[in-house]
């Protein structure tokens, strides 16, 4: 086991360290000056997002996730946050084509920026982390399944954006104690 802990471990280390900083900067700033954050993702990547929506809520930001029944809609002072490895999924670009049309701000955390929904992007933090199958020469190949080194990584850096926006806010891990559940 610890040698899979170690392989796993340096394939995270690898991936966080090669996202762009001053797209990480940008996606903080986006969030950070949001009126509202609407998250969205599908399968995986969703239950990552619904994570960084629940921390935002603690943090006092107004945070929803997209096909929950107490979302609002979103609109011009919103910004959409979507993880999709492909930024291709149909619901999801539907989710963008919607933010853009009422001028909602879009961040992609992705693999793939080139991706219909990373056009639409106002920001896009690309995460180098393919499936096995889809590695390309020079790229890390996973030892994981399927996606599970992207969507460890969206977590990860959602985590860090959240360590980031604690910092510009001054707050700490026991004011957002402040707002955890207490009907549990």
């Amino acid at each position: 086991m610890k040698d899979l802990v170690k392989t796993i471990i340096n394939e995270l280390d690898t991936t966080l360290n090669s996202i762009n900083e001053k797209d990480a900067d940008a996606f903080v700033k986006l969030v950070d000056e949001a009126n509202e954050v609407f998250c969205a993702g599908a399968g995986r990547s969703g239950f990552q997002v619904k994570g960084f929506a629940m921390r935002l809520m603690h943090m006092g930001v107004n945070s929803y996730v997209v096909g929950e029944t107490c979302t609002p809609n979103i609109t011009d002072e919103g910004l959409l946050v979507i993880c999709s490895g492909s930024g291709e999924t149909k619901s999801l670009v539907n989710h963008a084509t919607k933010a853009k049309e009422v001028g909602a701000k879009i961040a992609l955390i992705t693999i793939n920026p080139q991706s219909t929904i990373g056009k639409m992007a106002d920001v896009v933090v690309e995460i180098s982390a393919p499936s096995p199958k889809s590695a390309k020469e020079g790229q890390i190949k996973s030892i994981q399944p399927m996606g599970s080194l992207f969507e460890q990584s969206e977590g990860l850096f959602m985590d860090i954006a959240i360590l980031k926006l604690m910092e510009i806010k001054n707050m700490t891990s026991e004011t957002m104690f402040g707002r955890h559940a207490n009907m549990e």
